[in-house]
């Protein structure tokens, strides 16, 4: 039997797959802008993705990065190492949540908007990941 850590780490990946899955489908539109693997994640960035962040989102002005699983999709690679704190913290949600983490968020917002919240800004995942980026960095899982 493996390391109770290495399993658990084994674990959160194949529980947040079917997310990942949908962020690895949209990895080919960074075209040349970039692919990088980062703390047992791949980030990608750049080209229409970029321009599909930039525009293409219910937030004006767009979004600078977006998590789906074990992939954070950015505009730029500018901006993935500015929001890397706050989206680290959406890869930990996508790790809690697995499957039901893209239904449990929306359904956050579509919450917050009947209560006349912003469905964005007063999300509860989008509020804990604001928290993160004013915490300290937390250290990778170590073998």
């Amino acid at each position: 039997m493996g390391h109770p850590s290495t399993l658990r780490r084994l674990w959160r990946y194949v529980w947040a797959a079917p997310t990942t899955l949908l962020g690895l489908l949209l990895i080919p539109l960074a075209g040349r802008g970039g692919v990088r693997r980062r703390d047992g994640l791949l980030e990608a960035s750049g080209g229409l993705l970029g321009r599909l962040l930039a525009h293409a989102t219910f937030l004006s002005g767009g979004v600078a990065a977006v998590t789906l699983g074990h992939v954070v999709l950015g505009r730029t690679a500018g901006c993935l190492d500015r929001t890397r704190a706050h989206e680290r913290e959406h890869v930990r949600q996508c790790e809690r949540w697995g499957p039901l983490f893209v239904p449990a968020y929306l359904a956050a917002g579509l919450w917050t908007w009947i209560r006349g919240g912003h469905p964005y800004w007063d999300n509860r995942f989008e509020r804990l990941a604001r928290e993160a980026e004013a915490a300290p960095p937390v250290a990778p899982d170590r073998a």
